[in-house]
């Protein structure tokens, strides 16, 4: 007569616990479960415990080893920058017939906007680039241009969300993350994940946007500061000696891993354990990491660290390749913070609005894209620069030259990493209303950043909720294959 203990050992902890646990208590099991996902084999340490973001080798040839995304909160005007309309000077002032729908609802007719920057011819490639980006357009010949990028919601809140966690309902884990549970971190004294946010103040949803979800915490962003303190509350007690430290850490791991010992691969507990360990690797590692003092003046004034407007943005960008030679898989930056008059949402004067938000970021954009070729780390790294939708050609309200959200057709650039630089795929309308030729979804961006840091999309899973979730959806998506 066979043992309980031998009935379980004939099946996988996932059947069982399913099949035997069902309803709401199969719901709450789920999180034991991440063990038989997709990416669940880790090498194991002596004592049995195992590192949830251990460097693992990718699975498919890569051409990246860490990701920049460039997050312009808000919503940049395609129309007024990178997507060039040469009919909409014309039209400026006119209300004519086009389908929109943003923030004031769905509407058939508009009074038009005319660009109010002059577009210029740049680089081999010839791209028209408007004069909000004199240094970028310097560098067109290293991007990618996608101009006919969609996503499935107008509003700041749900397309944030999907822009980053590929849903528009929060509770997912985010690009870094998935690419955190994918490949692990190849630095073991910093996160794997690392944000940067506006001094103003963090996007609408916060932390949603870049939390690890239904992982394990040990894959959400560490919101990493530029100046003062790198990591918030990472000090130890002014009472606390090191070795008083180290004895208190080696104890916790010495009660934690003989209680992991008795649960199946309970990857909470294991992410926990990982926690602290890094923790106190951070309390030496991270203030060294956010010191520029050791950067040449020639490389400062590259960022536009020398100009009062682009220095902030500046500073983060520099800390971002900083983070890269350090093996940081990860890192977001957000250009915008909480409110209307700090981030690129230009609802009623997209002079004004563009202007300020241009002028702080062309400069440091093009300083880490030209830092990071000099140093040859432009091949290895992905950049990612977008906002979570475009704007509309036509005015929101009866006065004034604010344009509504569009999340029909809108621009986003890719750089480094494996991207062919110096084309652009994808067309919105003769009016930039919509797109028109090879639409691109948010999934196969997200599928693009995935295969070039070589992850499957569509087998890049982890089981919660009853399902291999995938960060492209269950109906999943193909990169973007013009780009690589």
């Amino acid at each position: 007569m066979p043992t309980h203990e031998n009935q379980f050992c004939r099946r996988t902890r996932r059947e069982f616990l399913w099949d035997t646990g069902g309803g709401f208590t199969g719901l709450a099991l789920t999180g034991l479960l991440s063990a038989d996902s997709f990416f669940a084999s880790q090498a194991q340490a002596a004592d049995g415990f195992v590192n949830p973001l251990a460097a693992k080798k990718p699975p498919l040839p890569a051409k990246a080893k860490s990701v920049i995304f460039l997050f312009m909160y808000g919503g940049p005007s395609h129309v007024d920058t990178f997507d060039h309309k040469p009919k909409l000077y014309a039209l400026d002032g006119k209300t004519i017939d086009v389908k929109t729908f943003g923030r004031g609802g769905k509407r058939n007719q508009g009074r038009v906007v005319g660009p109010k920057w002059k577009f210029k011819q740049y680089g081999q490639c010839g791209k028209q680039v408007s004069d909000l980006f004199p240094h970028l357009a310097t560098c067109v010949d290293d991007i990618g241009f996608i101009h006919s990028m969609t996503a499935d919601s107008p509003i700041h809140g749900s397309a944030m969300l999907q822009m980053n966690t590929g849903k528009i309902l929060s509770g997912s884990p985010c690009l870094g993350s998935w690419v955190n549970y994918g490949l692990g971190s190849v630095s073991e004294n910093l996160p794997g994940f690392a944000v940067m946010l506006d001094p103003t103040g963090g996007p609408i949803s916060g932390a949603k946007n870049w939390s690890s979800g239904y992982m394990p915490a040990s894959y959400e962003g560490t919101v990493l500061r530029s100046a003062g303190e790198p990591i918030l509350d990472l000090q130890a007690p002014a009472d606390t000696s090191p070795t008083m430290q180290r004895r208190m850490l080696d104890t916790l791991r010495e009660f934690n891993t003989e209680h992991a010992a008795t649960r199946a691969a309970n990857s909470s507990l294991a992410a926990r354990i990982a926690s602290y360990e890094l923790a106190a690797k951070m309390q030496m590692h991270a203030p060294e990491a956010v010191d520029l003092s050791k950067e040449s003046e020639a490389t400062k004034r590259l960022y536009g660290l020398d100009d009062p407007q682009a220095e902030e943005f500046g500073r983060r960008c520099l800390l971002a390749r900083r983070m890269v030679e350090r093996g940081v898989r990860f890192i977001q930056l957000y250009s915008g913070g909480a409110h209307n008059d700090s981030n690129w949402d230009a609802h009623t004067d997209i002079e004004k609005n563009h202007n300020y938000h241009c002028g702080r970021t062309d400069k440091p954009v093009a300083g880490l894209l030209k830092d990071l070729k000099q140093r040859g780390l432009l091949d290895s790294t992905l950049i990612i620069w977008g906002g979570e939708f475009g704007r509309q050609p036509t005015a929101e309200y009866a006065q004034g030259t604010g344009r509504d959200h569009n999340a029909y057709g809108f621009t986003m650039w890719m750089a480094g990493g494996g991207i062919k630089g110096g084309v652009s795929v994808g067309q919105t309308d003769e009016l930039g209303s919509a797109a028109v030729e090879d639409k691109f979804h948010v999934k196969h961006l997200h599928a693009t950043a995935l295969t070039l840091m070589g992850l499957d999309p569509d087998k890049l899973t982890y089981f919660y909720g009853g399902l291999d979730q995938k960060l492209v959806g269950v109906e999943g998506a193909k990169p973007i294959k013009a780009l690589m």
